[in-house]
């Protein structure tokens, strides 16, 4: 087999994870970017290229890990020269552009891979591997709450640029209320302080309610907080019959409090830190290239996850919860993807 050709388009902080992953893939990698793509050539022993064009011709898959508002159409650009694309979230500003963006992959007969990282991480998979498995009986409430220092580069504090606290840091956990509990019918949300002018202030925190077509609750929390607080990450689902909670602040480990069996003394499997999330999100991108099949993560469910911040910036602006459209949740793109 031929090694693979990877071009990275982006060279900030989160380029880096992606270039580590590629790396100890096997991957041949090049990178473009308006600023730091030397340092990343060098420190990856990838080839730098001037520009996205000329990368793209020299690659069998891009990886979009730019600004958010160049998402869209830097994929498109890849698309349209038949590339398989990697883009970090979210995948559009609008759930619109997502749709536009994952219908040209379908045309084109390319795939596209949102980077949902979340899906990715040991906790995160137990509770959905638990909640299928009727480990907590019913699902009927969610709590999600993600909290860090705010950024420092200047486009993510304008909601116009792709920035904003929900659509940036919460969209995380959007997509793992949407994983675990499925299509959202409404969005209520509410931010302090507010933003003004374009411009999100910080400190900064959002709270998003979602009501999901199954009657799930899902209560959500996004914080960016001062210069040199610790990242903390919590999960919480209830049942009929249990709840699974996990706190990044704790021990690092997966709290369970259910009915358990007679004779059983746990039903989670043993958590492994030892394989980065993104190491495991390319790996699992690349093995579904390979083998044909599906991914953890697919395109429609980068276009919900664009779609409830979306909703919920519009609840904000007009104080009411906002209605999602069913079909949101049947894309275009859906009965493509199942074809695959």
């Amino acid at each position: 087999m031929s090694t693979l050709k990877v071009g990275l388009i982006g060279a900030g902080g989160i380029s880096r994870v992606h270039a580590d992953a590629w790396r100890a893939l096997g991957a041949q990698g090049y990178v473009t970017s308006l600023a730091g793509a030397e340092e990343i050539a060098e420190e990856y022993g990838f080839e730098l290229v001037t520009d996205v064009d000329a990368l793209i011709e020299l690659v069998d898959i891009v990886d979009i890990v730019t600004p958010s508002s160049t998402h869209a159409d830097f994929a498109l650009r890849a698309i349209r020269r038949g590339r398989d694309v990697i883009c970090e979230k979210p995948l559009a500003a609008t759930a619109e552009a997502a749709t536009e963006v994952a219908q040209a992959a379908a045309d084109a007969g390319v795939r596209l891979f949102p980077a949902h990282v979340v899906r990715y991480m040991g906790e995160y998979a137990q509770i959905k591997a638990s909640i299928e498995a009727g480990r907590i009986g019913t699902l009927a409430v969610q709590r999600f709450s993600r909290a860090g220092s705010a950024p420092q580069t200047p486009w993510f504090f304008s909601e116009r640029a792709g920035g904003g606290v929900i659509r940036d840091l919460m969209i995380h956990d959007i997509d793992q209320a949407v994983w675990f509990a499925g299509p959202v019918a409404s969005v209520y949300a509410v931010q302090n302080p507010p933003t003004v002018d374009d411009r999100v202030p910080a400190p900064v925190t959002a709270h998003v309610v979602l009501t999901h077509r199954n009657g799930v609750i899902s209560h959500l929390h996004a914080s960016w907080v001062a210069p040199g607080m610790p990242f903390r990450t919590s999960v919480e689902a209830a049942g009929s019959e249990g709840r699974l909670r996990y706190d990044s602040a704790e021990d690092n480990a997966l709290r369970t409090d259910a009915v358990v069996p007679e004779g059983d003394t746990d039903y989670l499997p043993p958590m492994s830190p030892e394989e980065s999330p993104y190491y495991a999100e390319i790996a699992d991108f690349v093995a579904a290239l390979r083998d044909g099949r599906e991914a953890r993560v697919s395109p429609a469910d980068g276009i919900e996850a664009v779609a409830v911040a979306e909703a919920a910036y519009a609840s904000i602006a007009g104080g009411a919860p906002v209605d999602l459209p069913t079909t949101v949740s049947h894309s275009p793109v859906d009965a493509e993807e199942a074809a695959r």
